[in-house]
């Protein structure tokens, strides 16, 4: 469906796709098949703090450490000052993680983005932080358009993206949204190494 309403617009523009999550790579491979684009994904790890539903922060590769931006700057400064040593351990640990996601598969060139339309896809968008470690990562390079495709977003996320992006493709806005295994009959993303095989036979098929 959204594949369907960015063709008109976006199938003779220069694109490239990138996946915010493995779920993304589900939804972007769809996308970058009808438009003809290549995909990549960035892979990124949240951070909660305990009895905290949002994550108050994401690190991407090269340890790239973002705060998310739906706290105020006093709540986390408030939240950095309680737990200091909690985040510290958190940040080693996903980083490790992260460095055993990425392994050597070469994940999230920006060479790819330059001069082109960006498109990023999530197969759901419940916080902001996604987006701000990709706006972090996209800062630097002098992309054409910036477009976000989700099926679903929560409203803190549409609020970011009109500020953000150029143009967002959302199917449905959610004022409270569940986990996003709720909004799909199947839950049957594939694992990792797979995702990575979907990337490549993208950027293969079509580069």
């Amino acid at each position: 469906m959204l594949a369907s309403m960015m063709e008109p617009d976006y199938r003779y523009e220069n694109c490239s796709i990138v996946a915010l999550d493995d779920g993304g790579v589900v939804v972007g491979a769809q996308i970058a098949m009808r438009l003809h684009c290549i995909i990549t994904m960035m892979v990124m790890q949240e951070i909660t703090l305990p009895r905290e539903l949002k994550p108050i922060a994401g690190i991407g590769s090269g340890g790239k450490f973002t705060y998310n931006r739906e706290f105020s700057d006093g709540e986390i400064d408030e939240m950095v000052s309680e737990y200091h040593g909690y985040l510290e351990e958190e940040r080693l640990h996903k980083f490790q993680e992260l460095n055993r996601l990425l392994g050597s598969d070469g994940l999230m060139s920006t060479k790819i983005l330059k001069h082109h339309t960006v498109i990023l896809v999530s197969d759901g968008l419940q916080s902001t932080i996604e987006l701000d470690m990709a706006a972090e990562l996209i800062k630097p390079i002098a992309i054409d358009k910036l477009i976000v495709a989700t099926p679903f977003a929560s409203v803190p996320v549409i609020d970011r993206v009109h500020v953000m992006a150029d143009a967002v493709f959302c199917l449905d806005v959610i004022d409270e949204p569940f986990e996003t295994a709720h909004y799909y009959d199947k839950n049957d993303i594939p694992d990792h190494n797979k995702i990575i095989k979907t990337i490549e036979n993208i950027i293969l098929k079509w580069k």
